[in-house]
């Protein structure tokens, strides 16, 4: 071969070398620009998508979509402030300009766990600071929020609107007056079942003196005087207000002139509804008030209620779709004339003291009831209890839209629950509270199993269900084989064995959120779950019959899941006697141990 041809045939080799080459690279850059066209284009999809559970289903379907779902969410749901760390949610989500953060669980409410067990919102405000400099709204729930996180809250993000603290504590007054003094652009602050220590802070001055954009202004849970020409002159210059609920240190002559001030309001909570001392004898004209306000859908608080001043609502009950009276003790002679008129009424909350003669007249009146709450206005009355089946069967048959109901009582039957679960099949939410240990079928003597095995067969949207009574394991195998939307599930004093336990575990298989207490069940039970305690968001077991060792088996093989037990209502010797845990409380973690656990608790 020649060296002219060795030349051309290098030249044509090396040429062909080359245009593979730009073929290689031209695929590689054409994919990369494809792959960033598809990434553009879902984004401006998912835009449109608010619901977290799609969310959280698109971030799993490739790398590509999830980076793009991350890039695109601007409203952050943290169910638990110990399953992620502030840090890796930050590095994930970029955009935020909403956060919904909970912490410690349920039985918090109910003083069934330390009040210094943690959930802490300090380490998550100073993440955010850096991270989300444009946050606008943040929803706390039974967090451990102090004064100084208030304070860095408020001085950082600058486009702050809307702070909600539900059942929070550790801060006082003097925090609410950062946020009142630094926020300028806030349009929701709402305090709702807190603790707000007093601090001797006068608070509600502290609002800028031009005007607010405040739309919403709860503070009913504030148990501690507050200055009222403050309040009077806030309310004044915040033409938006349409939410107002006060606290009881608000006389009723006061209510008056904030109504005169307000009547744009739609939602309204009149904290004390009884008359100062120092009234006299001019009384304010509350019909007039309330007739002028021809927004207001919503009416709560009622605290102190004299029945007298009562009619006074009686012009906006037309109207009325929200009714709160869980703080008044009124009798059905009382209720009957506020609730013949409320036609419209979709949500009703009301103590006992009605008994089952007013529950009957809702049932007559408001057809379209979707949610009731019946609390007790005596937890520890050891009597018949003024409601009963009665009133149960009564709604059941007259409110048959309604979607969810809490309902305490002392006595109940089968009967009344199966005519629920038959008349109501809308039903979401069913929580029956029989006060007491124990409690069968009052007419029949039996469990309640067949009424509880009712609701969860015929009403096929159920995803939250609370049972008590006497109950077998049979009410457990019903819930297990029927009960299958079922996410949130709480029961005491019930079961026979751990196959109670074992029948739930194995059957209900979108169960996030399980309540345990005061069970017969034991390690055999907890270990039915060791498929599934993964996916949930956590397992309360407390005054049950599960071991430190079996707690000890379930850390070690389930990863992701921690595993705290803790003494609550044992004293030292007694949990050195015993293996038993007093309180179990699982939970799944990207994170591993948290830093923070007091010495009582004890991460296995």
């Amino acid at each position: 071969m020649s060296e002219a041809q060795m030349s051309e045939d290098d030249a044509d080799l090396a040429a062909a070398v080359n245009n593979r080459t730009a073929v290689v690279v031209t695929a590689d850059y054409s994919s990369y620009y494809a792959d960033q066209v598809l990434e553009n284009v879902l984004e401006n999809v998912l835009i449109f998508l608010t619901s977290r559970r799609d969310r959280n289903a698109v971030s799993l379907v490739c790398k590509s979509w999830y980076r793009a779902e991350a890039l695109t969410r601007s409203e952050l749901y943290i169910g638990n402030c110990y399953s992620v760390s502030p840090r890796r949610t930050t590095d994930r989500f970029k955009r935020v300009r909403s956060v919904v953060l909970k912490g410690k669980p349920r039985f918090a409410d109910f003083s069934l766990m330390p009040p210094d067990w943690g959930a802490h919102f300090a380490p998550w405000v100073m993440e955010m600071v850096d991270a989300y400099q444009m946050l606008e709204k943040l929803y706390l729930k039974r967090m451990s929020v102090t004064d100084d996180d208030l304070s860095v809250m408020a001085h950082s993000f600058v486009n702050f609107k809307e702070l909600v603290l539900v059942c929070c504590e550790g801060f006082g007054t003097t925090g609410l007056a950062v946020v009142a003094n630094k926020c300028r652009q806030l349009q929701v602050f709402d305090l709702i079942e807190a603790e707000v220590s007093d601090d001797e802070v006068d608070w509600l001055s502290c609002f800028p003196e031009s005007g607010t954009c405040l739309e919403s202004l709860i503070f009913d849970c504030v148990e501690c005087p507050i200055n009222y020409d403050a309040l009077e002159n806030l309310v004044a210059k915040s033409p938006s207000l349409k939410k107002l609920r006060v606290n009881r240190y608000v006389t009723l002559e006061q209510l008056y002139r904030l109504m005169v001030r307000a009547p744009q309001l739609t939602h309204l909570g009149t904290g004390s509804f009884s008359p100062s001392e120092n009234t006299g004898d001019k009384e304010p004209d509350l019909v007039s008030a309330f007739a002028a306000c021809r927004s207001l859908i919503c009416l709560s608080g009622f605290r102190e209620t004299v029945p007298d001043f009562l009619p006074a609502v009686y012009p906006v009950c037309a109207n009325i779709t929200s009714l709160n009276f869980s703080y008044a003790n009124i009798t059905a002679g009382e209720l009957k004339p506020v609730i013949r008129n409320c036609h419209k009424l979709q949500i009703f909350w009301v103590l006992d003291s009605i008994h089952d003669e007013g529950l009957q007249a809702v049932a007559a009146t408001c057809k379209d009831l979707r949610e009731l709450r019946v609390f007790p206005l005596d937890a520890a009355e050891v009597n018949d209890g003024p409601v009963s089946d009665v009133g149960l069967q009564a709604i059941s048959e007259g409110c048959k839209k309604l979607q969810s109901i809490l309902y305490f009582c002392q006595q109940m039957t089968n009967a009344a629950v199966i005519s629920m679960s038959t008349n109501c099949p809308d039903l979401v939410v069913f929580r029956l509270c029989i006060v007491g240990r124990y409690r069968p079928d009052r007419r029949t003597g039996e469990p309640m199993d067949e009424g509880f095995g009712a609701i969860v067969k015929n009403c096929k949207k159920l995803t939250r269900l609370a049972v008590s009574g006497l109950l077998t394991d049979r009410a457990f195998s019903y819930i297990g084989q029927y009960g299958k939307l079922v996410r949130t599930l709480s029961f005491a004093f019930a079961g026979d064995s751990d196959m109670g336990l074992k029948y739930v575990l194995e059957g209900c298989s979108k169960l996030e959120k399980l309540e345990i207490r005061d069970c017969p069940f034991g390690d055999e039970a907890l270990r039915s779950g060791l498929h599934h305690y993964h996916n949930m968001r956590f397992l309360w077991m407390s005054t049950c019959r599960v071991t430190h060792q079996g707690c000890r088996e379930i850390a070690q093989q389930v990863p992701r899941v921690i595993v705290e037990v803790f003494r609550w209502n044992q004293s030292q010797q007694e949990a050195e006697k015993s293996d038993l845990v007093d309180t179990l409380y699982l939970y799944r973690s990207l994170e591993g141990p948290r830093a923070d656990a007091p010495k009582f608790v004890n991460i296995l």
